[in-house]
């Protein structure tokens, strides 16, 4: 049983904590193995973002007090989230296809506004800032390389004209 000041300082934590993230996804993880939650977090840990199994009652005292939009919680719930929009999602996302029987996006906070499954699923089909510029290298290397595989080709003919 938690103490009033072990719920306030929870509340307090999470308040903080939800009043910075880009994300905050709630998901049902009823009947979901140990092992399987375990495989969860250890993802959501590699993608930098943080997962916790809280009582609605608190999550939602935490919620007002972080000044986001106010979700309708109910049974039980794993709050997973982090500083950017989109990795929350695709950790979600991941744990959801992984384990289709037990674990499902109910609902979250994008930027403090309430969002739906829909957007949840969206966003985790966004690429993150990593993706984003790696495929932006890819378009600024591209140029370099046409024009040295050209010199290449002309150098092999000459070479053979010689």
């Amino acid at each position: 049983m938690l103490t009033k000041a072990q719920k306030a300082q929870i509340v307090a934590e999470l308040a903080a904590e939800f009043k910075e993230a880009g994300a905050v996804v709630v998901c049902d993880y009823r009947g979901m193995t140990v092992e399987a939650l375990e495989a969860v977090r250890n993802n959501a840990r590699e993608q930098e973002c943080k997962v916790r199994v809280v009582k609605n009652k608190l999550a939602q005292l935490a919620i007002k007090e972080a000044g986001c939009e106010e979700l309708v919680l109910t049974d039980t719930n794993i709050f997973i989230w982090g500083e950017t929009q989109v990795l929350p999602c695709k950790v979600a996302d991941k744990a959801a296809s992984d384990n289709k029987d037990h674990f499902s996006i109910k609902t979250g906070l994008i930027e403090g506004k309430a969002a739906d499954l829909a957007t949840i699923n969206a966003m985790a089909k966004l690429p993150t800032r990593d993706e984003l510029l790696g495929m932006l290298l890819n378009v600024w290397n591209a140029p370099v390389q046409n024009f040295t595989i050209g010199l290449d080709a002309l150098r092999r003919k000459r070479e053979e004209e010689a």
